[in-house]
């Protein structure tokens, strides 16, 4: 059900910047979480429109990626993966050759203790430097031409990290020589790094709440840069050059207590929009036009994510719903209007899952049973073309799938596979 509200706003905190040119594209590094414009979306084309019965011919597979629900970097000929080493004790740091061998392995930190330890980061890298944040909160810069590593920051300690059930998985956001890390607490909200030595640049305002399990994002709002991010109970907008929190908004939904912040937004049009699953629905926000302010444009309550986050296709958000942890159906929701167009669930008891598009086409990734399905973005229905299923692995299906060069890369825990979707 779509609730319009277009008047609740958030809170005004600081000074405006008057520009006059509304840009799209952010300068964020390329390489790294949720593709080269951290949309998930993938500007490859002449993929396979259908796929055989059995699936898309398999290149390549390992079992020895270790334990994770991270995605794979592709960068100049060599992928790059984090997982948990053979005892599950620290957090490593994988490359390997395009023919699926490892080439060296680099332990960097130490995952999270309690829930879910299974090492979630996708890194940043850029410039023959990977960075990466471990699930207790250390930042780490990376060689990645030998694996060596260049500095390290024990975040969480430094910037008195507070957190709640599920530790730091938030994936760096590395633009204009600045590595940006959320930690949340009573210390600062936000952090900036300057990503040559691990030095500091600038603190945010503490916001006095936990950080959340959201990947900050770069946007470019009428000439103006900003870092959209979200803690334990804000969403909010940070200024680039001194990490002032230029806005905040805290009326998620429905769901009281607290709030859990797993999905990246999508910015278009001077419009942010956020799902975040466990019946907290989805909304849509307006910027003013000095992003110093905003306004709940719509809500909708079926839009619901949990951790799969969701695409913007031709005017159409396509994404998956909470139910339970173990259930979700796949929906499409107008971006102009918030009206569902469809929500159904996957055939034969597959369940909600993580979304990302390329040339045309939806890639889904069942979690519960491993499905990939191939889906054409209509608003009519939930139109799966084709689809085979991952048995490689262990664990829950929560890695996001990666493209790029024409071939499909699926994580499962220790299981990494790489499959040819182009001609």
């Amino acid at each position: 059900m779509k609730l319009s509200v277009p008047t609740t706003t958030c809170t005004f905190l600081t000074g405006i910047l008057l520009c006059v040119i509304q840009v799209e594209v952010s300068a964020q590094t390329p390489h790294g979480w949720r593709g080269p414009d951290r949309n998930r979306t993938y500007p490859e084309t002449g993929l396979l429109k259908e796929w055989p019965a059995e699936g898309p011919e398999l290149l390549w597979e390992t079992l020895d990626a270790g334990k994770g629900y991270s995605s794979p970097v592709i960068v100049d000929g060599k992928l790059y993966l984090t997982g948990m080493n053979e005892d599950e004790t620290r957090e490593i740091f994988s490359a390997y050759t395009l023919d699926g061998k490892k080439l060296y392995e680099t332990v960097y930190g130490s995952p999270w203790k309690d829930t879910y330890p299974e090492t979630r980061i996708t890194p940043a890298i850029e410039s023959n430097k990977a960075y990466v944040i471990s699930g207790s909160g250390e930042i780490v810069c990376i060689n990645t031409k030998n694996g060596e590593i260049i500095w390290a920051v024990d975040g969480g300690t430094l910037f008195e990290r507070k957190t709640r059930t599920w530790g730091t998985s938030e994936c760096p956001l590395l633009f204009d020589n600045k590595l940006i890390y959320t930690p949340g607490g009573d210390q600062t909200m936000m952090i900036a790094l300057n990503p040559q030595n691990g030095e500091v640049i600038w603190k945010s305002p503490a916001l006095g709440e936990h950080g959340s399990y959201v990947s900050p994002l770069l946007i470019n709002h009428n000439g103006k840069k900003q870092i959209i991010a979200a803690g334990g109970e804000h969403v909010f907008g940070v200024n680039t050059e001194n990490g002032n929190i230029e806005w905040k908004f805290e009326d998620w939904g429905k769901k009281q207590g607290e709030k859990i912040a797993p999905n990246t937004p999508i910015y278009k049009d001077g419009k942010l929009f956020f799902s975040f699953g466990y019946n907290m629905g989805s909304f849509q926000l307006q910027l003013n036009n000095e992003a110093t302010d905003c306004a709940v444009t719509w809500r909708n309550d079926d839009f619901d994510t949990h951790i799969g986050g969701y695409v913007l296709v031709d005017g159409i958000l396509y994404g998956s719903n909470w139910i339970n942890n173990n259930q979700g159906n796949w929906i499409a929701v107008d971006w102009e209007t918030g009206e569902t167009k469809y929500d159904t669930a996957w055939s034969r008891g597959k369940s909600k899952g993580s979304i990302i598009t390329a040339d045309g086409r939806l890639y889904c990734y069942d979690e519960r049973r491993g499905a990939v399905g191939l889906v054409n973005p209509t608003p009519e229905k939930f139109d799966v073309i084709s689809e085979f299923r991952i048995t490689k692995g262990e664990g829950p299906h929560w890695a996001h799938p990666v493209i790029n060069n024409g071939v499909l890369y699926m994580r499962h825990g220790t299981a990494l596979m790489a499959y040819k979707i182009k001609e």
